[in-house]
């Protein structure tokens, strides 16, 4: 491993679409680090957004840090040691995450970054995901002026021990599974209806659900679509499967629920939860998890009752008021 002299290693910049070979540098850096902490460094639409060729009406700003083996000679650097990346709005807001190979923690790596990407951009109109909120990543918020703003629970429940209740849906709604080629734009339609309020699933484009379906993890089958006599989507419970990586075993996701207003107060959110985590037991799953925001009382309340404990937590970090 090389010295621990990050202010000398190379920091590559990245303004807009990012190469074939930093996409698989920053994959195999994903999965090291999801190996190491059991949760991916980096969040699913960020990950989404860096392979598009085309991101659309977002921005990408990416500083990957690069160890060198030879720190006289900057052109020796082979590993991907950290990478700092910004998914950026129209309006100049943005999100920034930072991952850290487990092999060059405690270096100084994100400090690096941060301090680079503070000469590059500055921090305006910019919060921070901290996945896992590691002890390092308080650290690098608070050395910045960030503090947290936001908490987005992680739960989990096992499924051997889960006794789930009977939950019909509502007289006249049936289930089916999603079905490609046919149902995008009606679910897309529903998705913004039901998450009006909620802007990073609501706005999600077609673009962003078609990267999810060539995902290797995408299955129809586990989208399970609630509609009415006329086949109109008045809900639906998106399932995903983790696949096993290394110590850590395969796991099923309520990846998202959503009702459409009209259907809203009929129970269906409740029936669709658990008609979605019995397909994921079917599948043979020891443990299903999801994420909440921690304010949202009612759905925490919802899936505590259903026997989900907390078991993780992400947190957002945003500039503190100047004092």
């Amino acid at each position: 491993m090389s010295p621990a002299h990050p202010e000398n290693w190379p920091v590559l910049t990245v303004k807009g679409t990012v190469d074939g070979g930093l996409l698989r540098d920053v994959a195999a850096l994903v999965a090291a680090a999801e190996e190491s902490d059991g949760n991916p460094p980096l969040s699913e639409q960020t990950l989404v957004t860096l392979r598009a060729a085309d991101p659309g009406e977002h921005s990408v700003l990416a500083l990957a840090l690069y160890a060198a083996d030879d720190e006289s000679d900057p052109a020796t650097a082979q590993d991907l040691a950290g990478v700092a990346v910004v998914i950026e709005e129209p309006d100049g807001t943005g999100v920034l995450e930072v991952a850290v190979h487990p092999s060059y923690r405690n270096q100084g790596v994100g400090d690096r970054l941060v301090g680079e990407l503070k000469n590059v951009r500055g921090f305006a109109g910019l919060n921070a995901w901290s996945h896992g909120n590691h002890e390092a990543a308080a650290d690098l918020a608070a050395r910045y002026g960030y503090g947290a703003v936001r908490e987005l629970w992680k739960m989990r429940l096992m499924t051997a021990a889960a006794e789930l209740p009977e939950a019909g849906l509502p007289d006249g709604v049936r289930l089916r599974a999603f079905v490609p080629g046919r149902d995008e734009d009606a679910w897309l339609a529903a998705n913004k209806a039901a998450f009006a309020h909620h802007p990073e699933q609501g706005n999600m484009t077609r673009a962003d659900l078609d990267a999810r379906m060539a995902e290797p993890w995408f299955d129809p089958a586990g989208f399970l679509l609630a509609v009415d006599p006329a086949d109109r989507i008045l809900g639906f419970h998106w399932t995903k499967v983790h696949p096993r990586h290394g110590d850590h075993p395969a796991i099923g996701e309520v990846y998202v629920v959503g009702v459409a207003p009209e259907a809203q107060g009929s129970g269906l959110g409740k029936a669709l939860t658990v008609a979605g985590i019995k397909h994921l037991q079917g599948l043979g799953l020891r443990a299903v998890m999801l994420y909440v925001d921690a304010d949202n009382a009612p759905a925490v309340a919802l899936y505590r009752r259903l026997g989900f404990t907390r078991w993780d937590v992400d947190v957002m970090y945003a500039p503190l008021p100047q004092q």
